[in-house]
């Protein structure tokens, strides 16, 4: 069985996931994540940020990340901590900009 690690950028912090399959999506500029794999589940809580990405993505079947959000993909022999970490601002880390589509300049409105 192949393990990816994917890391990106969702709303402002790093998101660090493991999982079965990466794919390039159907839809264009996506990258497709099937198989998320977590720890498993105890009654002691030992990393919140993982929990609550078992929580945010639990009954996902495969999400999908924008292409320009992806700061890396890794197959790793062994799955490690799900986590969500803030983006430092001292990081050499920047999102993408998203582009504006505004009315062009021989446009009426």
């Amino acid at each position: 069985m192949h393990i990816f690690r994917v890391a990106f950028i969702n709303q402002g912090k790093v998101y660090e996931l493991y999982a079965e399959t990466v794919n390039q999506s159907e839809v264009y500029g996506f990258i497709e994540i099937k198989g998320l794999i977590f720890g498993e589940t105890s009654s002691v809580v030992i990393d919140p940020s993982e929990e609550k990405l078992k929580n945010e993505f639990g009954g996902v079947n495969r999400t999908l990340v924008p292409m320009h959000a992806v700061i890396r993909i890794d197959e790793v022999e062994k799955r490690g901590q799900s986590k969500i970490m803030d983006l430092d601002k001292n990081a050499n880390i920047t999102p993408f900009p998203s582009p504006f589509y505004g009315p062009g300049k021989d446009s009426d409105g």
